[in-house]
């Protein structure tokens, strides 16, 4: 039992950290209706600025230029590719963002190289135990900073001017325009929004017990892919519960890996993706995902 709670507890805040990157997708695709590929070489990106500026800026600046220089390029990508796409079919677009992320994230992995960059986290990699069950500093300040983010968000979606115009622009981009909301700004605001929350998300993601920033980084970070789209990735709430889902999977199937040895070694990296096919075998929509309707 006690080994269970442990695992559900870092399945926890793995799943916050994943939710901060699913809720990237959610916003952008709202906003834009893209299906942003870029998020994976976006969080790569702050994790790498973090860690370079370290040193010359101290940690705390080093984490504020990280989440800028993130901002900066998402706002990049949608200034001058997608807001000169729009109108575009959604799979050009689509295609367009796998091409940025492949360009992003081979220089990326050229300036890193087979190194592993350290990121100097005042917290360390010390653990805490709760009750008698063991979790890092890193991912609990993790579940904390997340949770604080996305209730934030929340409140802004529902009731900041930016949170009711994207909310009417999911709804009808043509009539959201005609009553006056830029379309233009949201979705400018959206990216800059996601590659905050994604710089967030690389903070403590290249924290304990992940040994630092490298290549495998961008693997990981593709994990909170299959947590949008099990959530629904027009749902800012299936965001979060997918977030959730797909951290306490992997968490579950890593910490019992011996008793899943039939299925091969190394589940525990595929199993997100295995609970996003069986979720979208019964709901193609998603937990939470607005069902097309079609009349006949």
């Amino acid at each position: 039992m006690t080994q269970f709670l442990s695992l559900l507890l870092n399945g926890l805040s793995l799943g916050a950290i994943y939710a901060l990157i699913a809720l990237g997708f959610v916003i952008i695709f709202k906003a834009s209706e893209v299906v942003s590929f870029t998020h994976g070489s976006l969080l790569l990106l702050g994790a790498y600025s973090i860690a370079r500026l370290s040193e010359p800026l101290g940690f705390l600046l080093a984490v504020l230029a990280g989440l800028a220089i993130t901002a900066l390029a998402a706002l990049l990508v949608e200034r001058f590719i997608i807001n000169r796409l729009r109108g575009a079919p959604v799979i050009s677009l689509a295609i367009v963002t796998i091409g940025v992320d492949i360009i992003l994230l081979t220089e990326l992995i050229r300036r890193i190289g087979p190194d592993i960059l350290n990121v100097p986290h005042p917290w360390g990699g010390e653990s805490v135990r709760i009750g008698g069950i063991g979790i890092t500093q890193n991912r609990l300040i993790a579940m904390i900073v997340a949770g604080v983010l996305i209730a934030l968000f929340f409140v802004a979606f529902k009731y900041s001017s930016w949170g009711v115009a994207m909310r009417a622009s999911a709804e009808d981009g043509e009539t959201a325009a005609l009553m006056g909301i830029r379309q233009g700004r949201v979705s400018a605001l959206a990216w800059v929004v996601a590659g905050v929350l994604a710089g967030v998300a690389a903070l403590f993601l290249v924290g304990s017990p992940t040994p630092g920033v490298s290549s495998a980084v961008y693997a990981t970070a593709l994990r909170a892919f299959p947590a949008a789209i099990l959530g629904g990735l027009d749902s800012t709430g299936g965001a979060l519960v997918g977030g959730l889902l797909i951290g306490l999977a992997e968490s579950l199937a890593a910490g019992y890996q011996e008793q899943l040895l039939f299925l091969g070694r190394g589940f525990g990296e595929v199993v997100p993706y295995v609970v996003m096919i069986a979720v979208l075998l019964v709901r193609p929509s998603g937990l939470f995902g607005t069902k097309e309707l079609t009349r006949v």
